[in-house]
């Protein structure tokens, strides 16, 4: 994973000069962008036409062309495409739900070293595609709708392999990268820009009820296969090391690694998040 922000580039040498996003990740800035990467992708790859078109050339706004391609992947012969997108684009069509997506896009684009075009997260990224759904279904959940709320969440666990309970409270701004495996729990919170790796889990340690599930401030990067168990906070800047078993608090901008994991080092940084350096040096 590399740290280097890149520019927003073209699909091909042909299309025009890319357009400019602005540093307030507009849904509407990012929605131009996607739609002339998608048609110098068409032109450069004539037997995805039809493909770019269905998904993304025949839509007008960046919420109904989610909408339109996240139902169409969650759909099931019990959950009808046409329902989900009804659930879907009363969701997208909310301000706050909408400008999360565009943040996340802008935030996988910024942070993920393999993603050049803004495209690429709406079109092919798991990890980007259930956060979506999961917004949806947490406007569900606050709604007191748990049981199509929880329905939902079931179609998400087994199309992208991904778990996030529709009551956990998450931000904008993150990056969910590879995704597999990932578990959020019902009461876990994960404030703004944060970055969270493959098999990551942020879960219970046992049968009590109640806020029993970690707190991740913002900034935080969550390392391959890191376990936060029990209502513990992950402090603001802090980094989880790969594979490390969380048991208690993490100070602000602490590296931990380990199991248990106890502190190794600190962050010297802000936000590890949008660095991605996995890479650090015990003190």
């Amino acid at each position: 994973m590399g740290a280097m922000k890149k520019p927003i580039t073209s699909a091909s040498a042909a299309s025009t000069a890319p357009l400019t996003v602005s540093p307030t990740k507009e849904p509407d800035s990012i929605w131009q962008q996607i739609h002339r990467e998608a048609q110098a992708a068409a032109t450069a790859e004539p037997a995805l036409a039809n493909f770019f078109n269905a998904t993304i050339l025949s839509h007008n706004s960046l919420s109904t062309a989610l909408s339109h391609y996240l139902a169409g992947k969650l759909a099931s012969d019990e959950v009808p495409e046409v329902m989900l997108r009804t659930l879907m684009d009363r969701a997208f069509s909310t301000e706050e739900i909408i400008d999360a997506v565009a943040a996340d896009i802008a935030a996988t684009v910024d942070r993920d070293s393999a993603c050049t075009l803004y495209l690429t997260p709406f079109l092919y990224f798991k990890g980007f595609l259930a956060l979506q759904a999961y917004r949806v279904a947490h406007q569900l959940w606050n709604e007191q709708r748990q049981s199509l709320a929880l329905l939902v969440q079931y179609r998400i666990s087994l199309i992208f392999a991904v778990d996030i309970h529709p009551a956990a409270v998450i931000g904008s701004g993150i990056l969910i990268d590879h995704a597999t495996g990932l578990v959020i729990g019902e009461t876990a919170v994960i404030e703004d820009c944060v970055s969270i790796m493959q098999s990551v889990t942020l879960g219970g340690t046992g049968k009590v009820s109640g806020d029993r599930h970690p707190k991740i401030r913002k900034g935080v990067l969550l390392g391959p296969g890191a376990k936060i168990l029990g209502n513990i906070e992950v402090g603001e800047g802090a980094m989880v090391a790969a594979s490390s078993v969380v048991l208690k608090a993490v100070p602000a901008h602490a590296v931990v690694a380990g199991v248990p994991a106890t502190v190794v080092g600190d962050t010297r940084c802000d936000e590890p998040s949008q660095a991605m350096d996995h890479y650090f040096k015990c003190d």
